[in-house]
């Protein structure tokens, strides 16, 4: 049983958890647990497996009316993650971050079957900090969070990535022909997240035209609620070489058509350019809990693997930012040698052999 989600960053590596379980006990059954509503619903079955949502929703930090209803949410939805426990029979339960995960992992732990954490961030989730009191084992993806877990339990494994990301040779010329892009030139990948980010694309908005004029081609993932707004602008400015995209599945085509990448600093995110090993600017999210995003990107910074623009900074320096990597060829390779050091491909296969250690 697998149980989490909320956002791309926990719902892809609980998938990449379950294909790798797959590849190796492909006679295993498989039971994802989300939440109402949000995008797991949609993805985990795109992916193959089947999934059940829970009402559960989060405490807003805010004043806000929707926390009146969060305890009646809460108590349903433990009762039923008890119910789902009970008729599944889960061998192993694994949690990846999620309003979800909570009650299922503690409805698990009752039931004295053994739980996994897999721990996107360097900073920890509230949600994966309580459960690890009796988690068996809890997978980090960076050093160092024995501040947040007991010791003992922790596997540093890193965080497991769709497989199709790690094979990206000779693919460049399949990109330039899937998005239409000029093979001529220089490929700006902007990622803002499946939701998108409201400072990015202001940003690229502000000097679209100032990187077409310079060369440049964009190849940018603005997210579902800025769609509309971004594409009209893009019409309307008349640029050729610019390429809004909603959402972009095809991932492995879009980091090996690029040159330079702009992105948000989630744990997923961070995890696949580790992989791709191209130079990357990270403009991490404020409005993430405990600004992890922010300590996701300078782990990688300190280790001069990547370029930190902060969120209230990039409107207006965004394209700056870009010519200080294009303009400087000895830099740009050190980015890309750095953040592939960084890189832990094996991550899903990792957690495969905790996951198997627990169940025998």
């Amino acid at each position: 049983m697998i149980s989490g989600g909320g956002t791309g960053g926990h719902i892809y590596p609980a998938i990449a958890i379950a294909n790798a379980w797959k590849e190796r006990f492909p006679g295993s059954e498989f039971l994802f647990v989300g939440a109402e509503g949000k995008m797991e619903m949609q993805k985990v079955p795109e992916a193959g497996y089947p999934i059940t949502g829970l009402k559960v929703a989060g405490l807003q930090r805010s004043l806000s009316l929707s926390n009146l209803s969060f305890p009646f949410k809460l108590m349903s939805s433990l009762s039923k993650a008890k119910s789902l426990v009970k008729s599944f029979q889960p061998d192993v339960a694994i949690g990846v971050g999620g309003y979800a995960s909570g009650p299922v992992l503690f409805a698990a732990q009752n039931a004295g079957i053994p739980t996994l954490l897999q721990e996107q961030n360097s900073y920890a989730g509230l949600t994966n900090k309580l459960l690890s009191k009796r988690a068996k084992k809890i997978c980090v993806a960076y050093p160092g969070m024995g501040q947040f877990f007991p010791s003992e339990r922790i596997i540093y494994t890193g965080n497991p990535v769709r497989k199709d990301i790690m094979e990206l040779e000779g693919k460049r010329e399949l990109a330039i022909a899937h998005f239409g892009l000029d093979s001529n030139k220089l490929t700006l990948l902007v990622l803002g997240g499946s939701l998108g980010a409201r400072t990015i694309n202001r940003a690229v908005l502000a000097e679209m035209k100032a990187f077409e004029a310079a060369g440049y081609q964009l190849l940018w993932q603005c997210g579902k609620f800025y769609f509309l707004e971004m594409s009209k602008s893009v019409l309307e400015s008349g640029l050729k070489h610019v390429h809004v995209r909603e959402f972009i599945k095809e991932m492995d085509l879009a980091y090996a058509v690029a040159d330079v990448v702009v992105s948000r600093a989630g744990a997923l995110s961070v995890s696949e350019l580790s992989l791709v090993g191209k130079p990357v600017i990270f403009i991490p999210s404020p409005n993430v809990a405990e600004d992890h995003q922010t300590k996701n990107a300078v782990a990688y910074v300190s280790q001069h693997a990547a370029v930190l623009l902060k969120d209230a900074e990039a409107i207006g320096n965004l394209k700056n930012a870009v010519d200080d990597i294009v303009n400087d060829d000895a830099r740009a390779e050190e980015l890309a040698t750095n953040i592939k050091k960084l890189a832990k491909p094996d991550a899903a296969k990792a957690i495969v052999d905790t996951i198997a250690t627990l169940i025998s």
